[in-house]
């Protein structure tokens, strides 16, 4: 996926991220990275999660087990950029936004519509920390950062249409994409309702 450039048209987010995130995020770079590994780390959970509820969905194993790969790995090069400035990892903090984008999964529904609202809810996760990495890249001064961040960039722009195209596996292209509509506004209500915070990523 090394040729998407993540752009409004493909990660079709509602809500572009208050461009004050940026400045605060780099005036607290330790935070942020700390909390970007949690995340890195919690993506590769949620991927291994789905495996084990879903172990029949042959597509699905296959292409989550090379997403925790490529996940772990990117906990790893969070971890160095850590030590490289001399940070340790930090305790853990509960991600406001995961938790109320995660409520929207419907509980009791059948499994195939159960497995799509996961997938498009990792969808939207990744989407939003592609655009963050983006405003990231682009703006921070930090030059090794910057690099650092365009390549996670295009890795979460690959992971989003991953989860995507995953759906679709599942259920007909039309549900998944008026429910994937309607998940859409409600990340962008969570994204209004939450303040820009200086030690998180999301």
């Amino acid at each position: 996926m090394s040729e998407l450039q993540p752009n409004k048209t493909i990660l079709r987010l509602e809500l572009p991220t208050d461009p004050r995130w940026v400045n605060i995020a780099e005036k607290n770079i330790e935070e942020i990275l700390v909390d970007h590994a949690y995340c890195e780390q919690k993506a590769a959970t949620s991927a291994i999660s789905l495996i084990v509820k879903y172990p029949d969905k042959t597509r699905l194993v296959e292409e989550l087990t090379d997403l925790v790969a490529e996940e772990w790995s990117h906990f790893e090069r969070v971890l160095q950029q850590l030590k490289k400035r001399g940070y340790g990892l930090g305790r853990n903090r509960p991600d406001e936004y995961v938790v109320e984008l995660s409520k929207h999964i419907r509980k009791g529904d059948k499994r195939e519509r159960q497995l799509m609202d996961h997938l498009l809810v990792n969808a939207l996760i990744e989407a939003r920390s592609c655009e963050r990495f983006k405003l990231l890249w682009k703006n921070i001064e930090d030059e090794e950062l910057q690099k650092f961040y365009y390549e996670l960039m295009v890795s979460e722009a690959g992971h989003y249409v991953s989860f995507v195209k995953l759906a679709k596996e599942y259920m007909p292209a039309d549900v998944v994409d008026a429910r994937f509509k309607e998940l859409l506004q409600i990340e962008s209500e969570i994204i209004r309702s939450l303040e820009p915070r200086p030690d998180r990523m999301h």
